[in-house]
């Protein structure tokens, strides 16, 4: 008895340590085959960063997250940048065909793409209302726009399936990953680029409130 509640507890613990680390301010994640089918992103603001004590619809904004969304082909090159408000306990989604590789930069779709997203707060105490350029300005510790937690993200992929021809497509959370100085500065000063000098060219579609599934 004694052994198999240790085990249970032990699991549970594993259970939710696996989950808190997928709540970092940086995950990342690929979707492919994308001339067989669409991939899609979910992302939610789990309250982390505080919420509005009567909800949304009394009091001024507390709590808002900006999540920057960069995606790249397979070749390294930063097609497409752009940034997603999201409320606490919201709901928003990208559709990677429509909304990250229908306006790349370079004019071309790529088959694949892999997406970084950093999380940052949304004005300096979570309470803006815009994430205009985030995705350019997202900074280090202390520099603003503040890396943060509070962000959950899954994401679809298509692949082939057990029949010849035939596709599948898989849902699984973004990974966690580590987010040097170095990537920080490179994706941003590229997103600054394509912001800047980009002509509107490789900025990807407005985040949709609400989830989306792949068809």
């Amino acid at each position: 008895m004694h052994t198999k509640l240790s085990l249970t507890l032990a699991a549970m613990t594993l259970s939710m340590v696996a989950f808190g680390q997928q709540d970092t301010s940086f995950q990342i994640r690929y979707a492919a085959n994308l001339t067989a089918g669409d991939s899609v992103i979910n992302i939610t603001n789990t309250g982390a960063n505080g919420a509005s004590l009567n909800g949304p619809g009394f009091g001024g904004a507390a709590g808002n997250i900006c999540v920057n969304v960069y995606a790249f082909s397979p070749d390294e090159q930063l097609i497409s940048c752009c940034s997603c408000l999201i409320t606490p306990n919201g709901l928003v989604s990208l559709s990677v065909n429509q909304d990250l590789v229908s306006n790349t930069l370079t004019g071309v779709r790529p088959n694949s793409v892999v997406v970084k997203l950093v999380n940052t707060l949304a004005g300096p105490a979570a309470t803006g209302t815009s994430c205009t350029n985030s995705a350019a300005l997202a900074g280090a510790p202390a520099t603003f726009p503040i890396p943060t937690n509070g962000m959950l993200a899954w994401g679809t992929t298509v692949h082939a399936a057990a029949a010849a021809g035939t596709f599948a497509t898989t849902e699984t959370a973004f990974i966690p990953a580590t987010l040097s100085a170095g990537e920080l500065a490179s994706i941003t000063g590229r997103c600054t680029s394509i912001i800047g000098n980009g002509s509107t060219f490789g900025i990807c579609r407005s985040c949709r409130t609400g989830g989306l599934r792949a068809e």
